[in-house]
This record gives structure tokens, C-alpha cells and sequence, in this order.
């Protein structure tokens, strides 16, 4: 009896046991219909190209004579879900460093660990390895902007419309560069 249960229960684990599949990070999988990577990785690098690629973003660049600097603010989540706004800066931020269009300049948060290093390098580094206050490179732009959605709902459909919309802002004058939007449209039926 004890081992016709045993071989019971061995089965009975076996059967439930969870299978696990290395995939290609870039391979779109949607579970759930919510947002996800690929909508985050699509969305920044289609906005950012459309930024660098913009001729108010040249003209700006040009009066500039050098490549801007640009810092990436927040990115206000407004829709209804939980989304890491976080996740979806540093696809931006990612974007903007890797097109050599403009140069990237660290975030508030990060800076502030910057300063803190530097601060205590004054103490304890010597005088010739010491990093240098008022050397920072200040940003020319700021980008910033807020993701939305719309849901639309009828018995065991759903369709959601993802927004997200981007500024650049001129720091300097608080002129608009540039203002951009992208949509990703899901429809779902459960």
C-alpha cells in the first residue's frame, strides 16, 4: 500500500512539475495582454530614433554646434497598471547613448551618488587622483513624459490602448525640441 502511494505521489509530482525554456531575449511573448518588455524595448527605441532623427532635433543640435546633452526625467505612469517606469528610462536612456547623436547626462538620483563619491574622494583620495568639482557636464535637454491607456471592454474581449508621449524640453529657455507619441494597441480575448 505504501509504495503503490509513494509511486502515486512521484506521479503526481512529476505531472505538476513546472517546465522552464530559455528564449531570445528580442522573442515577443505576451501572456497576459499587459505591458511588457516588448512593448517597453519597441516603444523607447521608436521614439528615441523618431527624436534623433527629427528635424527639430537637427535644427536644435546644429544652433548648438555640438551634440546636446540630454538627461531623461520621469516618465509618469498614468495608466491603470503597474508598469516599471524605470525599466522603460533605462531602454531610453539606452537608446539615446547608443545613437552617438547626442551625448547622455546622469540622472538626479545618480548624480547625487556622483557627488557623494566625489566629496569623499577629497577626503580620502589622494590629491592627484582626486576627482574635481565643477567639472560636470550640464544638460542641454531634458526628456521627460507620461504613459496612458485607454480600455475598451465588451463580455470576454478587451481591447487596451497604450500611449506614451515624450518631451524634450530645452532646460535653458523651457522651449519645446521636440513632442512625440507612440501607440501599442492590444486586443484580448479571454
Amino acid at each position: 500500500m505504501a509504495v503503490v502511494r509513494n509511486i502515486f505521489i512521484s506521479i503526481l509530482l512529476i505531472s505538476c512539475a513546472r517546465s522552464v525554456t530559455r528564449v531570445n531575449p528580442d522573442q515577443q511573448i505576451d501572456l497576459s495582454g499587459r505591458w511588457n518588455d516588448s512593448d517597453s524595448r519597441t516603444v523607447a527605441q521608436k521614439m528615441i530614433t523618431e527624436l534623433l532623427s527629427s528635424d527639430k532635433f537637427k535644427d536644435y543640435a546644429k544652433a548648438l554646434n555640438k551634440k546636446p546633452a540630454i538627461i531623461v526625467g520621469l516618465v509618469r505612469n498614468k495608466t491603470s497598471e503597474h508598469i516599471d517606469a524605470d525599466n522603460y528610462i533605462k531602454k531610453i536612456e539606452m537608446a539615446i547613448y547608443n545613437s552617438n547623436i547626442a551625448d547622455l547626462v546622469e540622472s538626479d538620483s545618480f548624480r547625487d551618488k556622483l557627488r557623494q563619491e566625489r566629496a569623499e574622494q577629497q577626503d580620502f583620495a589622494s590629491s592627484g587622483t582626486a576627482s574635481k568639482w565643477g567639472k560636470e557636464e550640464g544638460a542641454n535637454l531634458m526628456l521627460f513624459g507620461e504613459m496612458t491607456s485607454e480600455t475598451d471592454v465588451y463580455n470576454k474581449k478587451r481591447v487596451v490602448n497604450y500611449v506614451t508621449t515624450l518631451f524634450l524640453t530645452d532646460i535653458e529657455t523651457n522651449k519645446r525640441v521636440w513632442y512625440g507619441q507612440e501607440e501599442i494597441k492590444k486586443f484580448i480575448k479571454d
